[in-house]
């Protein structure tokens, strides 16, 4: 597994770094507030993870599945709702949590859905950012690392279900999956 990996884009370390950046950055915005974290499975699970243990404030958590992807190292442009909320968002600000943000398509959708589920606020987090795929116009609230149009794994990031597990974020040798 680990010589698929071409090359370790951010660190353990790294990801430690931008994991407590981010809590502090929420707990100050939301100060006095319970958040309701929404992680986007599968690929949030590690990051929201560590984010809510660095999270020192009242929150409560939730998961949505959401498929844009299927198999493929490229997103189709329509979000499918797999997995819904558990718990009714009226009037609750929400954080939605993702591991990475490219076309912009998928947190698009779910931000307006949640509006119209009329949620108090809703704010966007994510450990990975590719502004350079964007095809929609959408803030991004939080950011650990801008990152450039490469396919990454590892740190709940996947190929076809595969590389989840590794502690890192690395760029996938192309002979993978071309």
């Amino acid at each position: 597994m680990i010589n698929d990996v071409e090359r370790v884009l951010v660190t353990e370390e790294q990801i430690n770094e931008a994991v407590h950046r981010i809590a502090k950055e929420i707990e100050k915005d939301y100060e006095g507030k319970e958040v309701l974290f929404v992680g986007l499975l599968k690929g949030s699970i590690a990051f929201m993870a560590d984010l809510i243990k660095a999270y020192e404030n009242t929150c409560t958590i939730d998961f949505m599945a959401v498929s844009s992807y299927g198999a493929g190292t490229e997103s189709s442009g329509r979000v499918n709702i797999v997995k819904d909320l558990s718990v009714p968002i009226d009037g609750k600000d929400i954080v939605i949590v993702e591991d990475i943000i490219d076309s912009g398509n998928t947190l698009s959708f779910i931000k307006a859905y949640f509006a119209a589920k009329n949620a108090n606020s809703v704010k966007i987090c994510t450990l990975l950012n590719k502004p350079s795929r964007r095809v929609v116009d959408i803030n991004v609230d939080y950011i650990g690392y801008d990152i450039e149009d490469e396919f990454v794994i590892g740190y709940g990031l996947d190929y076809n279900e595969h590389y989840r597990n590794l502690p890192y974020v690395g760029v996938l040798k192309r002979s993978i999956y071309s």
